[in-house]
């Protein structure tokens, strides 16, 4: 059995300003570096074996300032990312809310549906192990997440706004090898 810790990203700049990020890598801003320290202090004595974050600058900046010393291995997968908007990456965060639900299948212009999002996030739990794993990420790899270990519907999880929290924590089944 794994314990999958998961963390959404520090506050980005782009968070701040009201942009959907996606793709973009985004740098967090300074409110946001006080987080990833609070998360390292939080998260460093907790058992975590391993931390994995999105390949997107603010997952990665993240992790790097959380556990910078720790002498927990990081490593980071694009398959972490946040759903890919196309060419609406980099829209106000209205349009996203306003289109949330719609695009659970019906994918962004030149992007991908959160379904499709979620499928990619789901593809690298199948290949998590050890006892107590750290994920930083975005949106859709905490509705992975809900969506295959709690089996919550994503139009559901698309219909509500997001509520941060300190971590969140899921057991998945053996995995298959």
């Amino acid at each position: 059995m794994t314990t999958v810790v998961y963390e959404t990203h520090s506050t980005s700049e782009h968070n701040e300003a009201g942009i959907a990020t996606g793709w973009l890598g985004g740098a967090l801003s300074a409110a946001g570096r006080a987080q990833a320290i609070e998360l390292g202090e939080r998260r460093r004595d907790d058992g975590i074996e391993l931390v994995v974050a999105s390949d997107l600058w603010r997952a990665v900046e993240t992790a790097a300032i959380a556990f910078e010393g720790s002498g927990i291995p990081l490593r980071v997968d694009w398959r972490l990312r946040e759903c890919d908007y196309g060419r609406l990456t980099g829209m106000p965060r209205t349009v996203l809310d306003e289109q949330r639900v719609r695009r659970v299948d019906e994918p962004w212009p030149g992007g991908e549906s959160w379904r499709q999002a979620v499928a990619r996030v789901s593809s690298f739990l199948d290949e998590v192990r050890g006892e107590r794993v750290l994920l930083i990420g975005h949106v859709a790899t905490r509705w992975a997440l809900d969506h295959r270990v709690n089996g919550r519907p994503l139009e559901e999880l698309a219909a509500e706004e997001f509520d941060w929290q300190p971590g969140w924590e899921y057991e998945l089944d053996a995995m298959p090898v």
